[in-house]
């Protein structure tokens, strides 16, 4: 399985009761942004065969109402499969469904430590409510936040997001979910009660890629795909970084684009040209080496910093690299270089994590508040928000073999249903919601 220890560096749990005053927030973020934050520019291109993609470019969202110091950028791109139902459903509630999940009153640090889980709570609410429409279509996504120097990438499905640094160096900020390349998803699904095999024909010989079985999906996370089994996950792989001072390019592209392109081909396809035409240029490489087999869309952010004034890409890098700075593209946080460092291309790693399992991912903490009634105190489901008296709510660690160190009383809680889809995500029974 994936691994299961998230790595998050000085990370705390926040209540929904510490609440801080509006006007002091503003202000607190105000002096905040007296930090020069880099340019954000975007460009996005796409061709499409079977009209399935489908993405979401939002740059004017808010951390605090009405303090655009607290601006903050989106980019997403939901590849469909079966149909595009599922693909235009998450565009339309995934980003929603992620803020909503993070607690009200947080600074900025605390705003972008809560992410993480917050984007675990979003995705599986936005599968569990289409998946309540008795839809058989599926989707993969891939979702960007992109907070001044901070960079959150949360993915399920194999629509990749990849990081181009100033310095030459490119990596991969997600995992491709497919199962024909995922060795530990392959296990996850089997002991899940999934069947994984390849298509045979007449004859009984075997061809293409490694499938789950009903269904033929060969992808093992996806938000949506009822028909094919509940033990395909929409749990997200996420990965949280921030950048060096000289900012990097993110290529965000469905499969269409990695078909095609090896991440560094990709990257090096575009250097040099502004996000406009770099995504252009590397969706027609892709068609030039492939033809238009997929539906192909490409999102290039440019992530700049605030001293070039002229707003131009990022340069291209020098011919040869120094190995050492090469080899230092990603530092942890704790790590007594960084302030050396910060005028070369290093990338500081906040946080990772790629469990499927919700009670790693949503983790521990009191979920609680004061009932506005005056009925004592309430919980709150931590995947659909929903108020639950002390009574209803039932702990994520309740009954779960991968979390003994945890007391089951703790939470975070869910609801009856939510805990209905935990359980059936993990094979311990069947899904209850009917295909239409």
């Amino acid at each position: 399985m994936a691994s299961r220890e998230g790595k998050r560096r000085n990370h705390h749990n926040h209540n929904h009761e510490n609440l801080v005053p509006l006007a002091a927030l503003i202000s607190r973020e105000t002096k905040a942004a007296k930090m020069e934050k880099p340019f954000v520019r975007y460009g996005q291109a796409a061709q499409s065969r079977k009209g399935e993609d489908y993405f979401l470019i939002k740059t004017d969202s808010l951390r605090v109402p009405s303090s655009s110091s607290t601006a903050f950028s989106v980019f997403a791109i939901f590849d469909g499969h079966n149909g595009k139902a599922a693909a235009v459903f998450t565009r339309e509630n995934l980003l929603n469904h992620v803020l909503s999940a993070l607690p009200c009153g947080l600074n900025r640090d605390e705003w972008l430590q809560a992410l993480p889980r917050a984007l675990v709570s979003g995705f599986v609410k936005t599968d569990k409510e289409f998946q309540s429409r008795g839809e058989t279509s599926g989707t993969t996504a891939t979702f960007v936040i992109v907070d001044g120097w901070t960079v959150t990438v949360a993915c399920v499905g194999d629509s990749r997001c990849i990081l181009d640094t100033s310095g030459g160096s490119v990596s991969n900020l997600t995992v491709d979910h497919r199962l024909e390349d995922n060795t530990e998803e392959r296990e996850r699904v089997t002991a899940s009660g999934g069947e994984v095999g390849r298509l045979s024909i007449v004859g009984g010989v075997e061809i293409g890629p490694l499938r789950c079985w009903p269904g033929g999906l060969c992808l093992s996370r996806s938000i949506g795909d009822m028909d094919v089994g509940e033990f395909i996950v929409p749990v997200p792989f996420v990965k949280q970084v921030k950048l060096s001072n000289l900012g990097g390019r993110l290529i965000i592209a469905s499969d269409g684009i990695w078909d095609a392109l090896s991440s560094e081909v990709a990257a090096k396809t575009c250097r040099g040209l502004p996000a406009e035409l770099a995504a252009r240029q590397v969706v027609k490489e892709a068609l030039r080496r492939r033809g238009l087999k997929d539906d192909t869309t490409c999102i290039v952010v440019d992530i700049i910093p605030p001293e070039n004034s002229q707003e131009q890409p990022l340069p291209s890098p020098p011919k040869k690299h120094n190995n050492f700075f090469r080899s230092l593209l990603f530092r942890k946080k704790s790590n007594k270089l960084s302030k050396k460092l910060s005028s070369v291309s290093i990338v500081e790693e906040l946080f990772e994590e790629g469990s499927a399992m919700l009670a790693e991912r949503l983790g521990s903490g009191d979920c609680s508040k004061e009932s506005a009634t005056g009925g004592g105190w309430m919980f709150t489901c931590a995947i659909c928000q929903l108020d639950l008296a002390p009574s209803e709510g039932i702990s994520v660690h309740a009954g779960s073999i991968f979390s003994t160190s945890l007391k089951p009383w703790q939470g975070p809680f869910l609801c009856t249903d939510c805990r209905d889809k935990k359980d059936a995500m993990e094979g311990k029974r069947p899904s209850g919601v009917k295909v239409i």
